[in-house]
């Protein structure tokens, strides 16, 4: 009897506390930790530096990251990476595997998951998408074969650490993945936020600082330049997966392949070159961000002009307020019931209709296929002329600037 009574405390006890004991706030310290962990390795091993070859990984950042992933995901490596590179192959249409564009909002908050996994199971997704990931023995006997074995042998490894808590330490970690990345990412990342570029998909900023979800908040600037290892580009913006990849790179753990273009700016050259437009082209999405902070900047000074004169509730001033926010989109981009608005807008300032126009011009030095690039430098030159005989300020100086670029 006293026997059964030791194993019955023993066993309560243990229900309580585990092997450890903790305090709330010990337990909830480890779920940030692990959770961080995790996340930290899905954005640095399987996103930059298996699905976007963007850096290297030495074999024990490697090697820890593939075993913490099998622990706390069950992800098998060449599904992810086969999903994730349809994704951006396919973008926004209804191939893409998960964009809220085309399958809705709620269904990538509510069962992401799900398409994912969906996706995973297609063996063309696997063979044309999932090439150069690992396949070594622990890769093809462990990893892959037993995927799901991991994740029970961390909630074995919670259990005995915190007891009946672990529990839900373990729910916590296997929801982790599924709601932050899946969800916010893969869902809101195509949804909400702001831009910074205008890239050709529907990609958003979820947040300037990119901690909780190690810098993949900053989801338009990835997908502006996917194959970078780094994924802030404004100085308020923080990607701490790039802090963690600039810490393996001073030890020799990790190489770096690329980081986002910067648009170099020299001495102003009498007429633009083949090196202008080849610097403008490298860096477009920079030129086109600098753009667009002209036009709202004109946008800005319109509603000062209509404020001065007392019509901030007019028309024209809630017409102004949305082309602020909307003209300097491509106008794909724009959402159809507000494109007579805006339009309506710009046609009722000269400045900014010559801004508007001016704008297609220049986009299109990337976007005609069909134009040999000698061609290409002499619409450059043509669109630097009109520039700087517009009369337009904000015009001249752009023009100056894409005159003095350089590789």
């Amino acid at each position: 009897m006293n026997i059964l009574m030791s194993v019955w405390e023993g066993l309560v006890a243990w229900l309580a506390h585990g092997l450890v004991e903790t305090t709330w706030w010990q337990v909830l310290l480890f779920t940030l930790v692990v959770t961080h962990i995790t996340i930290s390795a899905v954005t640095i091993f399987l996103h930059r530096a298996q699905a976007h070859r963007a850096l290297e990984l030495g074999p024990i950042p490697s090697h820890f990251f593939r075993f913490w992933l099998w622990l706390t995901t069950g992800m098998v490596t060449k599904e992810f990476v086969a999903v994730h590179r349809k994704h951006h192959a396919k973008c926004e249409t209804e191939e893409d595997p998960h964009s809220p564009q085309t399958r809705g909002i709620k269904a990538l908050l509510l069962t992401g998951v799900e398409l994912y996994r969906a996706e995973a199971k297609i063996p063309e997704t696997l063979a044309k998408y999932g090439h150069n990931t690992p396949d070594d023995w622990i890769e093809r006997n462990l990893y892959t074969r037993y995927s799901w074995q991991g994740v029970g042998v961390m909630l074995i490894l919670d259990l005995m650490l915190f007891g009946g808590i672990g529990a839900t330490v373990w729910a916590v970690q296997m929801l982790w993945i599924p709601v932050m990345a899946t969800g916010i990412i893969n869902g809101i990342g195509h949804w909400w936020g702001y831009r910074n570029f205008e890239s050709p998909d529907a990609s958003t900023n979820v947040s300037p600082w990119g901690i909780l979800i190690g810098g993949e908040e900053l989801h338009n600037n990835h997908h502006t330049y996917a194959t970078s290892a780094k994924f802030s580009v404004k100085p308020y913006e923080f990607d701490i997966g790039w802090l963690y990849i600039r810490a393996m790179q001073a030890i020799g753990w990790a190489t770096v392949r690329k980081t986002p273009p910067k648009l170099a700016l020299g001495t102003v050259k009498p007429v633009a070159d083949d090196k202008t437009l080849e610097a403008i082209i490298a860096n477009r999405y920079e030129v086109m961000a600098k753009y667009a902070n002209e036009l709202r900047a004109a946008c800005g000074v319109e509603l000062e002009r209509l404020k001065a004169q007392g019509g901030e509730n007019t028309a024209r001033w809630k017409e102004m307020l949305l082309a602020k926010r909307w003209l300097h989109r491509d106008e794909d981009k724009i959402p159809s019931e507000l494109k007579a608005s805006v339009a309506q807008a710009a046609a009722g300032s000269p400045a900014l209709a010559k801004l508007v126009a001016m704008r297609e011009e220049l986009r299109q030095l990337w976007t005609r296929s069909n134009v040999s690039a000698e061609q290409l430098v002499v619409d450059l030159q043509a669109w630097c002329r009109k520039a700087e005989d517009s009369g337009i300020a904000a015009l001249q100086e752009f023009s100056l600037k894409l005159r003095s670029a350089h590789a």
